[in-house]
């Protein structure tokens, strides 16, 4: 809770302080109707002093009046500052995320994520409030009351009073039950929405399969476990009632049978009884909620817990305090000796080394899982290398700023991102701030711009998520007019042409070309068509490179490469005429 009141709800005190000060006026007009109760019973009803109606009336009035602006005013101040607290929160854990390597996103499920966002930050803030509020009006409301009791009859105050603290130790167990329910909720909640947006985006694929039926179950397995789970929280919950409620009807039996025979007996006034009563039915709401509070506290805990568990982790990969500003790159890159492994026992590059040089096409085949992707996402240091280095014209990546890395680097890859944006935002993306005239531009030299018109609005076209609203080849397109945006000196690009049939291949490859001219290009290739003319090709198996070339010498070698190439070109004879043509 300290934490939660030190990141969180500090900067807030001025608001707070107003907020609390409306909930005493607010408690203190609660008291002063409570009290009213006695020259009303007194004056009105056994005195029958008419002199009286009207002030009476007119305090009356005065006080709910009071009462009710106090209580909307403290309304919209936690209302304000409870929103607020989502919002930085939010915030804050999105920039903490942006900072966080691959291998973290790999990691952890974007379900689990975006249900930080939401139900954990929620429940943070409903906390906030509920507490706030319990602990100033409830709290001060309480208080004003049982104060007035007491000046009215001490003993019998007393007497009431004595009875309430009984349910302080099943509350906090109560509270303690609550908590536990709540963080086994968020977790389910995490892994709900996970499965969701994995059938969602995969819809095609559940349905070509016909595995509908495999999808609710997991969905109904899921929705069970957070059902039963809400339901043990709207039990743990509900079990202070029948503690307050009882404990609630032996103070007020006390209170008539013991007030009772004092005014019978002449010891107190009817007018001060039923003011008493009054103040201790109006004591009974907030201290009902009070009651309630631990387990509302209990739930943002959990929230919070679990944000704050998450905002203290740290991203595997960071940029040191020293680092330098990439400046006029020429686009040299090199490998020098790297081991690199997702895990303990999982190596996948073995004293890698090679050289691109600046401006320069070189070209990284091999079979799946040999270690070409890896390669590429050294280069941007997405990720960092177990030994060795990785440098840009000299200078290791890890001593270089992120912002400049990323500045200097371009990706082209088959698995296309499109944000569920207007076509011009997407390419766009290349080049904050970049122009109308500079868009086109980009878009005409990816072979894109003549598509992008015959789209219903234009480059004002949503693509929908992911792009599914434009075709394979149109995705790539963009993509690389993205990258030509951009304009950065080095282009990686990651089989970028091999999911698409022979005319859209054409096409992008077209693209390519033009992209390619001039950069340092480190290209993958499944479709060794595509790479005949680089300047150098290295073969890459099992984390090693085996062979390195030009096409003409890896054929000529009869190795690794020549058996890829008869391999994938035995039953492509076409395909094997025009490579054969290309290398002539």
């Amino acid at each position: 809770m300290g934490r939660l009141w030190r990141e969180s709800i500090s900067g807030y005190k001025g608001w707070l302080v107003l907020a609390v000060l409306c909930m005493a006026l607010m408690a203190g007009a609660t008291t002063f109707s409570a009290w009213l109760m006695k020259p009303v019973v007194d004056e009105v009803f056994i005195a029958q002093n008419r002199d009286i109606l009207w002030p009476l009336g007119a305090a009356v009035f005065a006080t709910f009046l009071i009462k009710g602006l106090a209580n909307f005013a403290q309304s919209m101040l936690m209302s304000f500052v409870g929103l607020r607290i989502i919002a930085d929160n939010q915030n804050r854990l999105f920039a903490h995320l942006a900072r966080m390597d691959l291998a973290f996103f790999h990691d952890n499920s974007t379900g689990r994520l975006i249900s930080r966002f939401t139900v954990d930050i929620n429940q943070m803030r409903v906390a906030v409030s509920n507490a706030l509020t319990g602990f100033g009006k409830d709290l001060l409301t309480f208080v004003g009351l049982i104060t007035l009791m007491f000046v009215m009859d001490w003993q019998l105050a007393a007497i009431s009073v004595f009875i309430f603290p009984m349910a302080a130790l099943p509350i906090l167990r109560l509270g303690r039950r609550m908590r536990k329910v709540t963080v086994n909720t968020q977790e389910e909640m995490g892994l709900f929405t996970t499965l969701l947006e994995q059938a969602f985006q995969g819809i095609r694929v559940v349905k070509a399969y016909g595995m509908e039926g495999y999808e609710k179950s997991r969905i109904a397995g899921v929705v069970e476990r957070v059902f039963g789970l809400n339901m043990k929280s709207a039990r743990t919950r509900a079990l202070s009632s029948p503690i307050m409620e009882t404990l609630g009807g032996v103070a007020v039996c006390v209170v008539i049978v013991y007030g009772g025979h004092r005014v019978i007996d002449g010891a107190t006034t009817s007018g001060a009884f039923f003011a008493f009563i009054a103040a201790l039915l109006n004591a009974y709401e907030p201290m009902k909620r009070l009651a309630n509070l631990n387990a509302s506290l209990q739930e943002g805990l959990a929230g919070a817990q679990r944000l704050f568990a998450l905002l203290d982790t740290e991203p595997g990969i960071l940029e040191k305090p020293d680092a330098q500003a990439l400046s006029s790159v020429e686009g040299r890159i090199q490998l020098e000796d790297v081991h690199f492994s997702y895990g303990p026992g999982k190596p996948a590059l073995n004293g890698v080394s090679l050289d691109v040089p600046a401006g320069e096409r070189i070209a990284l085949v091999g079979p799946s899982g040999a270690g070409k992707s890896t390669i590429l996402n050294l280069i941007p240091r997405f990720y960092d290398v177990d030994e060795g280095c990785v440098t840009i014209d000299g200078t290791d990546v890890r001593e270089a700023t992120f912002v400049s890395l990323y500045a200097n680097v371009s990706l082209v890859s088959q698995e296309i991102t499109l944000f569920d944006d207007t076509v011009r935002a997407n390419i766009a993306y290349g080049r904050a701030g970049a122009s109308e005239e500079e868009i086109i531009e980009a878009a005409k030299n990816a072979a894109a711009h003549d598509f992008i018109v015959d789209l219903p609005d234009g480059y004002d076209t949503m693509v929908g998520e992911q792009g599914v609203k434009v075709s394979g080849g149109q995705r790539q397109r963009l993509a690389i007019a993205r990258a030509m945006l951009k304009n950065a000196p080095i282009l990686l690009l990651d089989e970028a042409t091999s999911a698409l049939d022979t005319e859209s291949e054409r096409q992008v490859q077209t693209a390519l070309d033009k992209l390619m001219a001039g950069r340092t290009t480190l290209v993958i290739a499944h479709r060794l068509s595509t790479v005949t003319g680089a300047n150098l090709i290295y073969v890459v198996d099992a984390g090693r490179i085996i062979e390195q070339g030009t096409h003409v010498e890896l054929m000529a070698c009869g190795g690794a490469y020549q058996r890829l190439y008869n391999l994938q070109f035995a039953d492509d004879e076409p395909a094997s005429q025009t490579a054969r043509a290309q290398e002539a």
